[in-house]
C-alpha cells in the first residue's frame, strides 16, 4: 500500500487529517483514488439525507461593495460596472416569487455596501419574518461588525454564509490587498458561529497562488471549525480584475474536495455552487454525485443579474420555475430531485416559537436590549443532538418538488 493510500484509509476511519497528510492526499490522488472518495461521498450523504436535494433562492441585492479583492467582478476598482441596490419591495417581490415556488429558504447576497445599515437590514428581515414566517434568511452580505451580527441575529437571520477564500494568511494577502485581514476574515467567522448562526465557509479552487498546501490549510481549517455549510467552487477570472490572465479552476479538483468535504462532515449542507454549473454543463448533477445535497437557484429580478458579474460567463437568464425544473430534470437523471423545506443542518433544531417570542424593539437596530435577549435568540438555533434523519425531512420527502408543480 502506497503512502497516499494508506492516507487515503486514515481519512475514511478518523475523519480528520494533519496538514503534510492533506498536502500529500490532494497532491497525488489518483483517478481511482479520486472515485473511491467520490463514491463514498454520495453514500454518505444519501445515508444522511436520501435522495433530496434543497433548493434555496438566491437574491443579489446589491453590487456596491466597498472592497477590492483582486479576484471579484464587483470590485471596487472596477469603475465600469453598473451598480444598484434593490428597495425593501423589490427584495420581498423576489422572495415571494421564490415562495410560491416552494423555496423555504432565502439567501440575500451582496457586496459590503456602505448603505447596508443594521437599521436598513434590520427593518428588511422584520418584513421578511412577516411575509414568510415558515422561511428562513440567510445573509452574505461580508464582514461586520460582532455587534451587528448579533442585532441581525436577534432581527431573524439564522444562517450566515462567509467564505473564508483561504485558509493560508500568506495566500489571503495574494488575493486581497493590504486593508482587508486574513485575521479579520477569522475573527468574524468565530464571532458568527459563537452568536448561534449556522454559519458557512468556503473557498475558490483553483485560485492565483493556490497548491496542495493551501488546499490542505482550508482542509485543516474546515475540519476545526466545523461549519454548518461550505461552499466550494473553482476559481473563473473576471476581464475587469488583475487576475483577467489566470487559467481557471478545474472541474474535477473542486469535485474531489467537495467529496472530502462530506466525508470529513457527513451532515454539512453543500452546495453544487453556480460557478461548478457555469464550467461544466452538468455540474448540479456532478456535484450531486459528488457528496453535494444543496442547489441555489437565483431568483434576483433578470433586469439586474448582468450586473452581478462576480466572473465572466455566470449565467444571468432564466425564470424561477423553468431553471427549477430544468435542475429537477437533470437530478432525476441521476435518481435524485428537489425537495422543499428550510433544510436546516441535521443538527440544527428550529423553534419558531422561541423566536416568534422576541420583543419587537431587539429585532430592531439600535442597542441591544439586554444580553439575556440575545441568549434567548441564541437557543432558538442551539445545537441540539437529533437522531436519524434532518429534522422535518420525513415530511419533506413527501413534497418534493415534482409533487408541489401538480398541487
Amino acid at each position: 500500500m502506497d503512502a497516499c493510500e494508506g492516507v487515503w484509509r486514515r481519512l475514511v476511519d478518523e475523519r480528520r487529517l494533519p496538514r503534510e497528510d492533506w498536502c500529500l492526499l490532494i497532491a497525488h490522488a489518483g483517478p481511482e483514488l479520486k472515485e473511491e472518495a467520490r463514491a463514498l461521498a454520495c453514500a454518505i450523504a444519501r445515508e444522511r439525507f436520501g435522495k433530496a436535494v434543497w433548493y434555496r433562492g438566491i437574491v443579489e441585492f446589491t453590487n456596491i461593495c466597498r472592497n477590492d479583492c483582486l479576484y471579484c467582478g464587483l470590485r471596487r476598482s472596477n469603475r465600469s460596472l453598473r451598480r444598484y441596490r434593490l428597495t425593501h419591495e423589490e427584495i420581498v417581490a423576489a422572495c415571494a416569487g421564490g415562495h410560491a415556488a416552494g423555496m423555504r429558504t432565502f439567501v440575500l447576497q451582496g457586496g459590503e455596501d456602505p448603505a447596508l445599515s443594521d437599521a436598513w437590514l434590520t427593518e428588511l428581515l422584520s418584513e421578511l419574518r412577516t411575509r414568510f414566517p415558515d422561511s428562513a434568511v440567510t445573509l452574505s452580505i461580508g464582514e461586520r461588525s460582532r455587534e451587528s451580527y448579533e442585532r441581525l441575529f436577534m432581527a431573524g437571520a439564522s444562517r450566515y454564509l462567509l467564505r473564508h477564500e483561504t485558509a493560508d494568511p500568506t495566500h489571503y494577502a495574494h488575493l486581497h490587498p493590504p486593508s482587508q485581514r486574513f485575521s479579520r476574515r477569522m475573527a468574524c467567522l468565530r464571532d458568527l458561529r459563537e452568536i448561534g448562526y449556522q454559519t458557512g465557509c468556503g473557498m475558490m479552487t483553483g485560485s492565483p497562488g493556490q497548491g496542495a498546501e493551501q488546499l490542505a490549510c482550508d482542509m485543516v481549517f474546515i475540519q476545526d471549525f466545523r461549519p454548518h455549510m461550505i461552499g466550494i467552487g473553482p476559481f473563473l477570472p473576471h476581464h475587469a480584475t488583475p487576475f483577467a490572465q489566470e487559467r481557471p479552476g478545474d472541474a474535477e479538483t473542486t469535485l474531489f474536495l467537495l467529496s472530502l468535504c462530506r466525508i470529513v462532515l457527513p451532515e454539512v449542507l453543500l452546495p453544487a455552487t453556480t460557478a461548478l454549473r457555469t464550467l461544466l454543463p452538468d455540474g448540479c448533477a456532478r456535484g450531486v454525485l459528488a457528496g453535494c445535497n444543496v442547489v441555489m437557484p437565483n431568483i434576483t429580478p433578470e433586469t439586474e443579474r448582468p450586473a452581478y458579474m462576480l466572473y465572466d460567463g455566470k449565467p444571468v437568464s432564466g425564470g424561477v420555475r423553468e431553471t427549477l425544473a430544468n435542475v429537477d430534470a437533470e437530478l432525476s437523471r441521476i435518481g435524485c430531485g428537489l425537495v422543499s423545506g428550510r433544510g436546516d443542518h441535521p443538527l440544527m433544531k428550529h423553534e419558531e416559537g422561541v423566536r416568534a417570542s422576541r420583543p419587537a424593539d431587539a429585532a430592531r437596530a439600535g442597542s441591544l436590549k439586554s444580553e439575556t435577549a440575545l441568549v434567548a435568540a441564541r437557543a432558538a438555533t442551539r445545537t441540539v443532538l437529533a437522531e436519524g434523519r434532518p429534522a422535518g425531512a420525513s415530511a419533506l420527502a413527501e413534497r418534493p418538488y415534482a409533487d408541489r408543480q401538480q398541487s
